[in-house]
C-alpha cells in the first residue's frame, strides 16, 4: 500500500499510454492508496472535480472524498454559537442519548453521532452539516471528472460494541457498493448464507489511512480496484443501509417506549408467532401485587378462530346497541370500529386472574385489591405493545372484550376465572402512524 503522496501522470482514457495500469488490479490482490494533496481551503461554490482535474486519475481509479469538503462546497455550512440547534435539525430519530452525546438517525438513514454535524475543520463559531444528497454528489463529481472512475463520499463513523471511529461511505456513484456471497460455498463447500461485503466502506476507511483527520488531505485516491468502477452511476449507498424491519437493534433505550404507537390498518405480510410470543415474555415481566402472576395471553392464530370471535362480539355489540335504542344506521356506522380487529392478521386476547389476590370483610379493600391487580394487568400489556413494536410489529388495543366476557370465554373455551381486558390487534402496519400531538409532561405533574 503507498502512502506517500504521489504525482501521478495526467489523467488518460487510454490504457495503453506509458506507465498507465488498465482497469482493475495489475497484480491480484494488491491496491495502492494515494493521498491528494494541495487542495487548500474548500469554498461555497467551489467545483470539487476541478479541484481534481490535476490528481493524475487514471481510469479504474476510484475517488474517496471527505464529506467535509462536499459539504464546504454545496454551502453546508452553518452559524451557530452551538451544535445543538443544528443537531436537532438534521434528526429524524434520537436513538440514545448520554449527557452531551447524542446518536441519531438522519433522514438519509444513517445512524451516527450528533447526526453528522461536525464543528471540527471549519472556522470557528460555525457547524457543518452532511450533504443534502452525497449520492448526487458523487454523482456530479464523477461527471465534472470526465474519465471511467468511481467516487465515494466518506464520513466519520463510530461503532457499537467498538472502540474507536472509522470512515464509512454516504454517498457513492460509478462503485459496486456490495459484494453478495449468498448462495455460494467457501474453500471447504460450507455455503454461505448470510455474507455480504459492504465494499465502499472499506474503500472509505482504506483512504482514510492516507487522509486522517489532523493532516489536511481530504482526498484520497484509491487505485488496482477496477472491477469494482462501472460504467453507470448505479445505486450510490442505499443497499448499505438497512432496512429498519430488518434491524434488529432499530431503537435505543431513549425511544423503546416512544416506538409503540396504535396502528389501526395492517398489510397482508404475515405475523410471526414466535416475534408474538417473545412480546408475551416482556409482558409477563410486569410488576404484579403479591408475587403474583395475573396475566393470560390467548394468541388467536387462526384465520377462523378470529373470524368466530370478531362475529360472536360483533353480534353482542349489536345487541346492546339495540338495547340502548340506537338507530340500525348508527348501529352500522359504530360497529365499523370494529374492523380494525376483523381485518388484522393476529390477534391477543390478555386475560386477568386473580388466583392469589387477597379477600377482605368490606368492600372497599376489595375493590382496591381488584384495581391493583387491573393495574398489573395494564402494565402487562403496555410491555407486550411495546415488545411488539420492537420486533416491528404495529398493534391496537381495544377494549371491546371488556363489554361481552361471557361471550369472549364461551368462544375460544377459557375458564371461568380468566378475565378478558380487551383484544390487541396485530400485525405489519399498511403505512407509518400518523405524527403524534406533542405533550408536554408539565401538563401532566402537580408537584408537592
Amino acid at each position: 500500500m503507498t502512502t506517500e503522496p504521489t504525482t501521478p501522470a495526467p489523467m488518460s482514457a487510454d490504457p495503453t499510454t506509458a506507465g498507465e495500469s488498465t482497469p482493475g488490479p495489475a497484480v491480484p490482490g494488491s491496491i495502492e492508496v494515494i493521498p491528494v494533496t494541495g487542495i487548500g481551503e474548500v469554498r461555497p461554490g467551489d467545483d470539487l472535480a476541478l479541484l481534481l482535474r490535476d490528481a493524475g486519475l487514471r481510469d479504474g481509479d476510484i475517488v474517496v472524498v471527505t464529506s467535509k469538503i462536499v459539504s464546504k462546497a454545496e454551502g453546508r455550512v452553518r452559524r451557530a454559537p452551538d451544535r445543538t440547534a443544528a443537531i436537532e435539525e438534521e434528526t429524524a430519530r434520537v436513538v440514545a442519548r448520554r449527557g452531551d452525546t447524542v446518536i441519531s438517525q438522519t433522514r438519509h438513514g444513517f445512524v451516527m453521532a450528533a447526526a453528522g454535524v461536525d464543528a471540527s475543520n471549519t472556522e470557528p463559531g460555525t457547524v457543518l452539516l452532511l450533504p443534502e444528497d452525497a449520492d448526487a454528489s458523487a454523482r456530479r463529481v464523477r461527471a465534472g471528472l470526465g474519465a471511467r472512475v468511481g467516487v465515494i463520499v466518506s464520513d466519520t463513523f463510530g461503532r457499537p460494541w467498538r472502540n474507536g471511529l472509522t470512515d464509512l461511505a454516504v454517498g457513492a456513484a460509478g462503485v459496486v457498493p456490495l459484494e453478495d456471497f449468498r448462495g455460494g460455498a467457501d474453500t471447504h463447500g460450507n455455503p454461505l448464507s448470510a455474507t455480504v461485503t459492504a465494499l465502499a466502506d472499506e474503500i472509505a476507511s482504506a483512504a482514510e489511512l492516507v487522509k486522517g483527520k489532523l493532516a489536511g488531505v481530504p482526498v484520497a485516491i484509491v487505485r488496482g480496484l477496477g472491477h469494482l468502477v462501472t460504467d453507470d452511476d448505479g445505486p450510490g449507498v442505499r443497499p448499505l443501509i438497512r432496512p429498519a424491519d430488518d434491524d434488529l437493534f432499530r431503537y435505543g433505550s431513549r425511544d423503546v417506549v416512544f416506538a409503540r404507537r396504535t396502528i389501526r390498518e395492517f398489510s397482508d405480510e404475515p405475523v410471526d408467532p414466535a416475534a408474538v410470543r417473545r412480546a408475551v415474555a416482556a409482558g409477563i415481566a410486569a410488576p404484579a401485587p403479591h408475587h403474583t402472576t395475573p396475566w393470560r395471553f390467548v394468541l388467536v392464530e387462526s384465520a377462523a378462530a378470529r373470524l368466530k370471535l370478531v362475529d360472536a362480539m360483533r353480534a353482542a355489540w349489536i345487541e346492546d346497541l339495540r338495547g340502548d335504542g340506537f338507530t340500525e344506521e348508527s348501529i352500522a356506522k359504530r360497529i365499523r370500529r370494529g374492523d380494525v380487529l376483523r381485518n388484522a392478521p393476529y390477534l391477543v386476547v390478555p386475560c386477568l386472574v386473580m388466583e392469589g389476590s387477597h379477600t377482605y370483610r368490606d368492600d372497599r379493600r376489595n375493590a382496591s385489591e381488584r384495581e391493583m391487580f387491573v393495574v398489573a394487568m395494564g402494565a402487562g400489556v403496555e410491555n407486550l405493545l411495546v415488545q411488539l413494536a420492537v420486533e416491528g410489529l404495529g398493534s391496537a388495543w381495544v377494549s371491546s372484550t371488556m363489554f361481552c366476557r361471557p361471550v369472549v370465554r364461551e368462544v375460544l373455551d377459557l375458564p371461568e376465572s380468566w378475565d378478558p381486558m380487551g383484544c390487541v390487534a396485530v400485525g405489519h402496519a399498511a403505512a407509518p402512524p400518523r405524527d403524534r400531538a406533542p405533550r408536554d409532561p408539565a401538563d401532566f405533574l402537580v408537584t408537592r
